[in-house]
């Protein structure tokens, strides 16, 4: 099946809205396509009634920096002892000014806290120097993913030009608003430029700001790295070679000097010397590190102008919409480059876990047929979304499982005769690449190159020796901020996932999903006009199973209820709720992105 009729399909595994699916404008012929707002107006209507976007659109007005108490409904278990911290956009005003885009939004910290069945909450912005300026000048004065400054009359183009050449991180922001990550036992705030923040997990108060590129040859990395279980920290950058922009795998070692002692263990260049790939995350098994280059890329020629004229990252992205996918294998050991897989084209923020198992590598992904859904985040056009008939499917997507065969070596030489011998193969290498299913005479020329049983995502060589891998769906319903039991499970083979629901079409989008990929399974959990977060599992003491533990969340509601705020606490076997506390606020609170649990009794957990 093509990759892009999950993503056209209306239907889920839930009762959807009736939204008719209708067709927008096709991509246009050429290869590239620049992504710019969507926010014209359609006709009036109400085509998403069960769903509040505005969650998302909130602006804190006041800080909670003394923890307030909850009242707690439910049993929260006796061993549950820890702080959940949250990360995500606070504040969409500046002054007068609003920011385009909801990654613009300035970075608030929350911080639950669990102590003996009781709960607290509180909340901070991070103090980033993008923060402090715009609250300085009452205006917005850094340009941001999807904003542009407004215009400084003491900077000329002389200034703009002289920022190009500085060093990496200082002439862009530092809202780092999307993610929390420990190194050793402090905590830092992600986004993808090379500068993080270290915060207190009990105060919320901005510590300290880093520019990793002072210690490691790197202009950027995404906003998820992988925290191994003796403390090792890995992440994906992107170093400037003389041969082009290159990926670059950062490993920075447990131990007092973290930073200090980073270094670089593998690499592999882009495809496009001028068009590096965009990334927010990577993957890693127990030999390899993976990084899956989409189609949607950064193009270096059109940011240094942007820089120019002061326009904002957003307009530097490219969709090549006839380009593959290309997945590398990168040898930890080695840092060399093993493989290099191809798929049809697909945008993707998430992925969900990957493993090795008999001789492939399954790699499972949260994926998109292209970045309308970045789009789909532009202020003006989540207001107007209600209006918009084609959001939904603007925003549609599924979680995909790759199967990556590693003992291809026997079938690439016997390929060869075969695809010398046949009159078909170019168009069988059309059907393919496109996302065609194969017909008989097909299959006598192919051999699915995966063998591990149950497993319906398959690989076959192509006659220019590339192997082109098409997924299986692994949960008909859109699931996003994936999360897995993460101590246990990263890089290992697992059953359960847990994420929110991305379907705004559907009964309820504020729901909850855990899937269990050995069954293509799911329970869900949902309460109306309630829209909780990023699920993280936290295992129980001594756990039997992989689901034996809770899964939290944090929670806020829609409508009229913007100064209420909650913690959810699931039972990972059943998805049932066990507890939740709730909070009264001073002020609206918004709807947060990622975070991490700190347990009382780990300065590392999940």
């Amino acid at each position: 099946m093509d990759i892009r009729s999950w993503f056209e399909d209306d239907s889920t595994d839930t009762e959807s809205s009736a939204v008719s699916d209708a067709e927008g404008d096709e991509s246009s012929a050429t290869a590239e396509t620049t992504y710019k707002k969507h926010s014209e107006r359609h006709d009036p209507s109400n085509c998403y009634p069960n769903c509040d976007v505005n969650v998302w659109l909130r602006s804190c007005e006041q800080e909670i920096v003394e923890p307030i108490a909850g009242e707690v409904r439910g049993v929260v278990p006796e061993w549950l002892n820890g702080s959940l911290l949250r990360n995500g956009p606070g504040s969409l005003k500046v002054g007068d000014m609003t920011f385009n885009h909801l990654f613009d939004s300035s970075a608030l910290l929350h911080r639950f806290n669990i102590e003996n069945g009781h709960v607290t909450y509180q909340c901070r912005f991070l103090k980033s120097d993008a923060y402090k300026k715009n609250k300085a000048a009452q205006r917005i004065v850094v340009t941001e993913f999807g904003t542009s400054a407004a215009p400084d009359p003491c900077h000329t183009i002389f200034h703009r030009i002289a920022a190009i050449f500085g060093k990496p991180g200082e002439n862009v922001s530092d809202n780092a608003m999307i993610s929390i990550y420990p190194f050793g036992d402090e905590y830092f705030t992600f986004t993808e430029s090379p500068i993080i923040h270290r915060i207190d997990p009990e105060t919320l108060e901005t510590e300290a700001k880093l520019n990793l590129s002072d210690y490691v040859g790197i202009v950027n990395h995404t906003s998820h790295p992988h925290v191994m279980s003796d403390g090792t920290v890995y992440n994906l950058g992107m170093s400037v070679t003389k041969t082009g922009p290159t990926y670059t795998i950062i490993c920075f070692p447990n131990g007092e000097h973290m930073f200090e002692n980073a270094r670089i263990v593998a690499s592999v260049p882009a495809r496009w010397k001028f068009h590096p790939g965009y990334m927010h995350t990577f993957g890693i098994t127990e030999n390899f590190f993976v990084v899956v280059e989409q189609p949607l890329s950064v193009s270096v020629p059109h940011m240094l102008v942007s820089q120019i004229k002061n326009e904002p990252m957003v307009s530097s992205m490219k969709w090549f919409e006839k380009q593959q996918t290309y997945i590398y294998l990168l040898d930890r050991d080695t840092g060399e480059l093993k493989h290099t897989f191809h798929a049809e084209p697909f945008f993707y923020l998430h992925i969900i876990n990957q493993y090795e198992k008999d001789g492939h590598v399954v790699l499972d992904i949260c994926c998109y047929k292209d970045p309308a859904m970045l789009n789909c985040m532009y202020v003006d056009t989540m207001k107007n979304m209600q209006q918009n008939p084609d959001y939904a499917r603007m925003f549609r997507g599924r979680p995909l499982r790759f199967v990556l065969p590693l003992n291809y070596e026997e079938s690439l030489k016997r390929s060869s005769s075969v695809f010398s011998a046949s009159k078909s193969w170019t168009g069988l290498m059309k059907r393919l690449s496109v996302g065609d299913d194969l017909d008989a005479d097909d299959s006598l020329t192919l051999k699915n190159l995966v063998t591990l049983e149950g497993m319906s995502a398959t690989a076959y060589i192509m006659p220019d020796s590339t192997i082109f891998c098409k997924p299986e769906l692994l949960c008909n319903l859109g699931c996003e901020t994936p999360r897995i039991y993460y101590e246990e499970h990263l890089g290992r083979e697992y059953r359960y996932f847990y994420a929110i629901s991305s379907d705004v079409d559907a009964s309820n989008p504020g729901t909850l999903i855990k899937v269990d990929v050995l069954n293509k399974t799911r329970l869900t959990w949902c309460e109306e006009n309630c829209y909780p977060s990023e699920p993280i599992f936290v295992p129980a003491p001594d756990p039997q199973s992989e689901d034996d533990g809770v899964v939290l969340a944090a929670m806020v509601w829609g409508r009229d209820e913007e100064n209420r705020v909650g913690l959810l606490v699931l039972d990972g076997k059943t998805f049932t709720e066990l507890a939740r506390s709730e909070f009264e606020t001073p002020g609206p609170v918004p709807k947060c992105l990622h975070g991490w649990f700190q347990s009382s009794t780990s300065k590392k957990s999940q």
